[in-house]
């Protein structure tokens, strides 16, 4: 079993036996006072003066306005996160956007310059059909015949 786990205790039989007496450790010297220096909340404190404020205890009364402030805040912080990640996937868009444009049109022209009449004819030819040098000729059919 492992050492950080709970044992189940031993029941041990109810008499009147000698317990052992707890071993109370040695109280550890005082710290010494800490000298006052220009930490943050020192300064704050030398600064604000605001000790008669909670001088008769916290004021219950600014609980209500202390709080709409910090939700309001809280409100304001999750927008703003919501607004830079809005416009990292907006620039993240944008960019796709132009990458696929360019290939649209690299492909779009690759397509053009595959269609010509001359590049069909010159990639046939190796398949040995050859390019008509007479005009097609139109097929009238009357509607009694078929």
């Amino acid at each position: 079993m492992a050492v950080n786990t709970l044992r189940p205790k031993v029941n041990q039989p109810k008499a009147n036996t000698r317990r052992e007496v707890p071993q109370v450790e040695a109280p550890r010297p005082p710290r010494p006072p800490r000298q006052k220096g220009t930490s943050l909340f020192e300064l704050l404190d030398r600064y604000s003066k605001v000790d008669w404020f909670f001088a008769d205890g916290l004021p219950v009364r600014y609980l209500p306005k202390v709080l709409f402030v910090m939700v309001v805040v809280l409100f304001y912080i999750g927008n703003t996160h919501y607004a830079e990640r809005t416009l990292r996937e907006i620039d993240r868009t944008k960019r796709e956007t132009e990458d696929l444009r360019a290939d649209y049109t690299t492909l779009k022209s690759d397509y053009m310059e595959a269609s010509k009449q001359s590049e069909v004819a010159r990639n046939v030819a190796a398949s040995g059909l050859v390019e008509s040098s007479s005009p097609p000729i139109q097929v009238v059919i009357r509607k009694d015949e078929y």
